[in-house]
């Protein structure tokens, strides 16, 4: 885009006003009333002679490029303080982008001549609906009248009319002529412009007022916003711009509690990218890189902020490289830079985690992670000095995490490798690999531009696709779809002999096990190595791959439908958030503090609480009634040989139940508040009351604990025979509790329980049972634990393999 304000010819001019000519693609400045300070600049301009010509300088040119150097002085200035005043990874610092540092003539917009009906049979089309379709077509070499022609012949009948379709029309068809990684026309200014546009003109196509959609000769982007769907459906299609799986994560990050996205934002969003990759672009030829195949992806300098390498309780500083393949680091001594090493993250067994270090094994500081590479061999251990929290170090683990999950899903989803005989049978499974690799640097250039913004606002781990799939429902399948769009194309036959063709496994019949894209791209039965591709999920899935009713330009941009990944990715997303609503509810019942935990125990054991009570006044024949109608069913049930129908009766009853309470909660006749659990809250307290109360619940848990370990204790003694004739009384009971369950029938001795279990509080049986109990707890109290031995302590590391145990120290039996 070029400037309207520049410096005028040396030659005098009449006017210094700019030209107003205009680009198909560019802005319309408005006028602006010159300063006092202007006028006084050309006054001291004149004043000077003409020695200088400087009469002839613009002194709007002048205060433009003024401000240019104070905000980049400005941008300098906070880039540098950032670090030190980072309130936290929660929250983005500085202010965040605002229409006040976008250029009056990228906010408004001239509409350009409108060629196509604007009318549709289902309203008017909006007016950046209408912008997008316009400049699209131009930009393909049609207008927008022909292109609308060219999609109402190729839409089914069901899409004529339908202005979202058109919109994504011309928007899918010109980037569908770019097989690039990264967009080339993301540098520009007004493409960038033009794709915001096509954003608002998706989320809004029609317009509510048709009168004055003719009548508007320039178009105002301050104060619109693009909304998480728009965003969703577009900025995928753009090379390099965001990746499927990870769409939802990346406008979170770059929205936060905000409404939508602004242009400004957008702006510094794909602005801030292309400098990523310019960088890159000034990476090659570094001499730390070893190996000339290899791309780099990101530096960690020391001179800002160091990083620190741990080698045996001493860290050296250093310059950390990341490339597509391996870690390098280039440690700095007295004598200056040593010789980089290199850590391969390609090899089988790669791994990345987060750790602790400090001088003398402390683990002191939480800002490191721990990187192994391959077997085990080789493992570095990097921190990442930040002192404006632990955002570096959660950042530099997904870049590496990402790096590793690459080859993962390389060797998993794959051919075998170049080598395979099977990649010449498929059109462009060459370059699988590639696309591969130059995915996951697409998705580090976005963390990165998400760091410099400061807008990592949640895990950075969630914005890396292959890191970010291995870890929700539904990702392995996503993954297949990744697979397919990488490697999948169209079967190529070779017949250079009359009766050679493709192998048996390669050849295409109904029953073939071959996955086919929505194009209908082949990813062979033999790359299909992972056992992912049987689950069930996996199988439904790519049972049903065929778009019906859109339009497929390519495997990935599908007008009025969704390609294979976008497919996988929304039903990924969906169950994704499932998940997190029941873990906030997980979340939500985690409450703090022992006696809130010991209530909500209560309150929700209260249901077998009040059966058991109403159980014991049924036992105590508070009501005589009640018992003698309960007996009276008991006794029926056992004596007509019921009780084999009774757990089927009983599980049938509760099923009913359920099922009743469901359609009850549907038809809202339970209540909004049913099923809540309700809780009084503690009272307040201070913290010598906390620690007071603490303690006595620490306190009352260890004798429980104490208590139920002397029961074991003494079950053990009584099994291995500690005291013979407790054992041989204990054997005596259960061989004739065997002997009664064998000789008499199941129904009598049930109904010899129940009536003991109901007649225990009457009179007649009082004493007896008073006698009984006591004779049985005075024989448990005589019985003895086991004895209980307690070694000293012993430290590992310092004892010798020759040492020999020390001697047992014997306590008294508990009693």
């Amino acid at each position: 885009m070029q400037w309207q304000h520049s410096i005028l010819p040396l030659t005098p001019a009449p006017s210094p006003t700019p030209s107003t000519s205009f680009h198909p693609l560019q802005f319309s400045v408005p006028c602006r009333r010159r300063t006092p300070s202007q006028s006084q600049l050309r006054v001291i301009c004149r004043s000077l002679g003409s020695k200088w010509r400087i009469q002839n300088i613009d002194p709007d040119a002048v205060q433009e490029k003024l401000n240019t150097w104070f905000l980049k002085a400005r941008t300098a200035v906070t880039e540098f303080a950032g670090p030190l005043i980072n309130p936290g990874p929660g929250t983005p610092s500085g202010p965040p982008p605002d229409d006040e540092n976008v250029a009056l003539d990228e906010i408004v917009m001239k509409v350009p001549e409108v060629t196509l009906s604007g009318k549709t049979k289902n309203g008017v089309l909006s007016l950046e609906a209408i912008i997008s379709i316009e400049q699209f077509s131009r930009m393909i070499g049609q207008t927008g009248e022909k292109m609308q022609k060219i999609f109402e012949a190729q839409a089914p009948e069901s899409l004529r009319g339908n202005a979202r379709s058109l919109v994504e029309y011309c928007c899918f068809r010109y980037l569908s002529r770019d097989n690039s990684h990264i967009h080339p026309c993301l540098k520009d200014s007004a493409f960038r412009r033009l794709i915001f546009i096509t954003m608002l003109g998706w989320e809004k196509p029609y317009c509510e007022d048709t009168d004055e959609i003719y009548q508007l000769e320039t178009l105002s982007l301050k104060g619109k916003f693009v909304g998480k769907e728009a965003f969703l459906r577009i900025a995928p299609a753009v090379a390099g711009l965001a990746d499927i799986p990870t769409a939802h994560h990346l406008f979170k990050a770059l929205v936060g509690d905000g409404e939508g996205i602004s242009f400004s934002l957008w702006t510094a969003y794909v602005s801030e990218l292309s400098k990523v990759h310019d960088n890159r672009e000034s990476y090659k030829g570094y001499p730390n890189v070893q190996k000339p195949d290899e791309e780099i992806l990101c530096l960690a300098s020391s001179r800002k902020r160091p990083v620190l390498k741990w080698e045996e309780n001493i860290a050296w500083p250093g310059n950390l490289t990341l490339t597509d393949h391996a870690l390098y680091f280039e440690r700095i001594g007295v004598g200056g830079q040593k010789e980089p090493i290199r850590l391969d993250l390609s090899a089988p067994g790669s791994r990345v985690e987060k750790t602790k270090v400090g001088p003398f094994d402390s683990k002191l500081f939480d800002s490191a992670i721990s990187v192994t590479s391959g077997s085990g061999v080789q493992t570095w251990v990097l921190e990442f000095v930040d002192f404006g929290g632990e955002m570096r170090r959660d950042v530099w683990h997904a870049f590496i995490s990402e790096i590793i999950s690459l080859y993962e899903f390389i060797r998993e989803f794959g051919p075998l490798g170049d080598d395979d005989p099977s990649i010449r049978h498929v059109y462009g499974a060459r370059k699988g690999r590639i696309r591969a690799i130059k995915s996951v640097a697409n998705s580090i250039a976005r963390l990165q531009c998400l760091q410099f913004m400061r807008r990592l606002s949640e895990d950075p781990a969630k914005l890396v696709q292959f890191s970010y799939l291995r870890t929700v429902p539904f990702g392995d399948v996503v993954l297949q779809t990744l697979a397919v769009n990488f490697w999948g194309g169209p079967l190529i036959t070779k017949q250079s002999q009359p009766n050679r063709s493709l192998p048996r496994n390669l050849e295409i019949s109904p029953s073939a096990s071959h996955i086919f894209d929505v194009d209908g791209s082949t990813y062979l039965h033999k790359w299909m190595k992972s056992p992912s591709w049987t689950q069930n999920l996996s199988v439904l899935f790519w049972k049903n791959t065929s778009v019906r009713g859109g339009i497929i330009l390519s495997k990935n941009l599908v007008v009025s439908g969704l390609s294979s990944v976008e497919r996988a990715a929304l039903t990924c997303r969906e169950k994704s958030q499932i998940v997190d609503r029941i873990r906030a509810t997980i979340d939500a019942a985690m409450i703090q503090g022992i006696p809130s935990n010991i209530d909500l125990f209560k309150e929700l054991m209260l249901p077998l609480v009040v059966a058991a009570a109403s159980f014991e006044k049924l036992r105590r024949w508070e009501d005589p009634y009640m018992t003698i109608s309960f007996l009276a069913f008991a006794y029926t049930v056992i004596f007509r040989n019921l009780l084999g129908y009774l757990l089927p009766m009983s599980l049938m009853i509760i099923a009913a139940a359920l099922l009743l309470l469901r359609g009850l909660k549907e038809q809202g006749r339970l209540g909004r508040s049913f099923g809540k659990v309700t809780i009084r809250d503690q009272p307040p307290s201070n913290t010598l009351q906390k620690i007071i109360g603490l303690k006595e619940a620490m306190a009352d848990l260890e004798n429980r604990l104490q208590l139920l370990n002397v029961t074991l204790l003494k079950v053990r003694n009584i099994v291995l025979a500690g005291q013979p004739e407790t054992t041989t009384e204990v054997a005596l009971v259960l061989m004739g509790a065997a002997i009664v369950l064998f000789v008499v029938p199941f129904k009598y001795v049930i109904s010899f329980v129940l009536l003991d279990l109901f007649t225990r509080e009457l009179e007649f049986r009082q004493e007896t049972v008073r006698q009984f109990r006591m004779f049985l707890k005075d024989r448990w109290a005589a019985v003895t634990a086991s004895p209980v031995v307690v070694l000293p302590y012993e430290d590992p590391s310092t004892a010798s393999p020759g040492d020999s145990p020390p001697k047992k120290k014997a306590q008294k039996p508990i009693q």
